[in-house]
């Protein structure tokens, strides 16, 4: 660990240096260097900085909620994605705001074209560096009971780079084998090396290793394909975009490429089931994503079933199509076969096959909540290497180890978010406490405060304190100030606005209901009557004529209304719970047996054997409504604390 030769990469030592190029290095490099500490980026390869490694897509149902947090802290991809976005189809429309999935199609050269600006020409206090990291520089601990303090890193090479602090944000690359057919190669991704020498450094300081995989679909050729035969998915006609700084696409709506649905069939369950008995990376002992699987698990476990497939743009001026949702690792010519057994794709050319990567992941609850390492000390690991999946995941840890490492180099507090502030807490406070054996996946189902925690409301929940812990720019926070001045002194008057029911339909032209003596204000009846704030303000221009015709305020309003009592009922129940955390589950509790438990939280809990309440509150996935349930079964065990 500590080599005899140093030889500076640089002229200067750094307060933080963030190994990876990738979205949570990019990420952490911004947020370190913009809240003051001289930052270095080291990438294997410039060229690949802002590279979009999977699928051209951000956001969904829980991700979109992570990209809204990460702008609300000031991080820079969701405004790389506003910048290049080619379609936006935000899902979950009819559920509510608080499940609202923001989604977005990006055009890859565009958004690596902007992430490179920024990254090379905007940032203060960031250096770029090219360099493949083989170990950490590490200074051993004076007392028995010390932990090794980092002091910078060690490159292929044998050059030395000092730091206070550094941020490992290696991927999918650590010892990772691309997998296609019976052939493996060592590498991350297609023409990018793996990445050895980080992966010994943390068997030998202690750290637990574990083996993850993940895949990759296909790319057709556009003009190979008879899109006639898919059923279109428009864009959005009222996009939303992603930073709260962004209120219109840069691209038109009429403009955005559509997205096209399709699915397989009896032919294409067929030749999978034929082939997958010879291919290496199913039959390895490794996990996959559980929410993104591959074709080969998909009709594995569904065999008769007809999987969805998403036809997407990869960028205005490209020619290349990514399936959605046909991840496969088998050989070129059986990969072919199998796509064109789909009505739409029978003539389709492949300009790239699909393959499979297998990868190692520290165990994240080797970490502390600010992402930094319980074995060494200022090392922080953000992204895939914690075992997490997907750009957004990855991002928005990015951030958070970034600004801490940048906080803990200039001997600050550390910002640490919990599970009731932001989906950054739940994330980070499921990997944390109860690890993973699976690529994680941020969903809408694992936070409890989820009617709170909504996408609408991201900067009012964030942004103060992204200020308070200096990775918020001025002008950000200049316009996040207006809007916070002028949605509390709203809400205040729409308080204040108080009448009994019959008074109200005196007052609203059209409004009437059964005969109650009940006063509601303002704020309840835009939820409880569906009333908008633009007929409140016609009533009451003096109060609320100032706000009329703000439809961003209006709508945000509105979904606090929405949510206000559920959201206060929920505190509640989990104050009540408090002392019954402590109820005991019985070991012989058979949870495939509680119906009233969906699936994959049956599995989970199956899985970690929680031995008390508590416990099982940790549990990802597990809700309030699953700890009343369990509570049940631990009343009738014959021990109940």
């Amino acid at each position: 660990m500590n080599p005899s030769k140093t030889l500076a990469a640089s002229k200067k030592a750094f307060q933080c240096i963030v190994v990876g190029g990738g979205h949570a290095g990019c990420e952490a490099a911004a947020a370190s260097a913009r809240s003051g500490a001289s930052t270095l980026l080291l990438t294997h390869k410039r060229s690949t900085i802002g590279e979009m490694s999977c699928n051209p897509s951000f956001g969904g149902i829980g991700k979109g909620h992570l990209l809204r947090e990460i702008d609300a802290l000031d991080g820079i991809c969701p405004r790389i994605c506003d910048k290049s976005a080619i379609t936006y189809q935000a899902l979950n429309r009819g559920a509510g705001p608080a499940v609202l999935g923001l989604r977005a199609q990006i055009d890859r050269k565009l958004y690596k074209k902007f992430m490179q600006k920024e990254i090379f020409e905007e940032i203060p206090n960031l250096d770029v560096y090219e360099g493949a990291v083989e170990d950490l520089y590490l200074e051993q601990p004076t007392s028995p009971n010390g932990i090794p303090k980092v002091k910078g890193v060690i490159l292929a090479d044998g050059r030395h780079i000092y730091s206070d602090c550094v941020v490992i944000t290696t991927g999918t690359f650590l010892s990772a084998e691309i997998y296609k057919g019976n052939v493996t190669t060592p590498a991350g991704r297609i023409g990018d090396a793996a990445s050895y020498g980080l992966s010994k450094t943390f068997s030998n300081v202690g750290f637990r290793l574990g083996r993850l995989r993940t895949g990759t679909p296909p790319r057709l050729i556009a003009d190979s394909i008879d899109f006639s035969k898919f059923e279109l998915m428009p864009p959005d006609e009222k996009p939303i975009m992603f930073s709260f700084l962004n209120k219109e696409p840069w691209l038109a709506p009429e403009k955005q490429y559509p997205t096209y649905l399709g699915y397989t069939n009896p032919t294409v369950a067929e030749l999978v089931m034929k082939y997958v008995k010879g291919s290496k990376h199913v039959a390895e002992e490794i996990n996959g994503p559980r929410y993104c699987p591959s074709l080969e698990a998909k009709v594995l476990r569904f065999e008769n079933l007809k999987h969805r497939l998403f036809l997407e743009h990869e960028g205005l001026d490209s020619n290349i199509i990514y399936p959605q949702g046909m991840s496969m690792t088998f050989d070129d010519e059986i990969q072919l076969a199998i796509m064109r057994s789909i009505p739409g794709l029978e003539k389709c050319e492949i300009v790239q096959a699909g393959y499979g990567v297998h990868y190692d992941f520290v165990n994240p609850q080797q970490l502390k909540t600010s992402l930094e390492t319980k074995l060494i000390n200022g090392l922080f690991l953000a992204g895939q290497i914690n075992g997490t999946t997907g750009y957004e995941e990855a991002a928005a840890q990015g951030l958070l180890a970034g600004l801490n490492a940048s906080l803990k180099s200039q001997q600050k507090d550390l910002l640490t978010l919990d599970r009731s502030q932001a989906y950054l807490g739940v994330l980070i406070d499921d990997l944390t406490s109860l690890g993973t054996n699976e690529p994680y996946r941020m969903f809408t189902s694992r936070a409890e405060f989820r009617l709170h925690l909504r996408p609408d409301n991201a900067d009012l929940r964030l942004t103060q304190i992204g200020r308070d812990f200096g990775v918020v720019n001025n002008h950000r926070f200049g316009i996040f100030s207006e809007l916070r001045e002028k949605y509390e002194t709203c809400k205040k008057r729409l308080d204040a606005i108080k009448f009994s029911l019959p008074k109200w339909c005196q007052i609203l032209d059209g409004f009437q209901t059964k005969a109650s003596s009940k006063t509601l204000t303002a704020f309840e009846m835009l939820s409880r009557h569906n009333i908008a704030l633009n007929e409140l303000a016609k009533k009451f221009p003096s109060e609320l004529g100032a706000f009329s015709d703000d439809d961003d305020l209006a709508y945000r309003i509105s979904s606090e209304s929405r949510y206000a009592i559920e959201h206060r009922r929920l505190i509640k129940k989990v104050d009540e719970m408090r002392e019954e955390l402590k109820a005991k589950l019985p070991d012989s509790l058979d949870y495939s047996k509680i119906t009233e438990i969906n699936l994959e939280c049956r599995e989970k809990l199956a899985n970690y054997r929680p031995q008390n309440i508590a416990a099982a509150s940790r549990v990802p996935g597990v809700t309030p409504d699953v700890l009343i349930t369990l509570l049940r079964y631990a009343k009738r065990a014959p021990v109940f604390i």
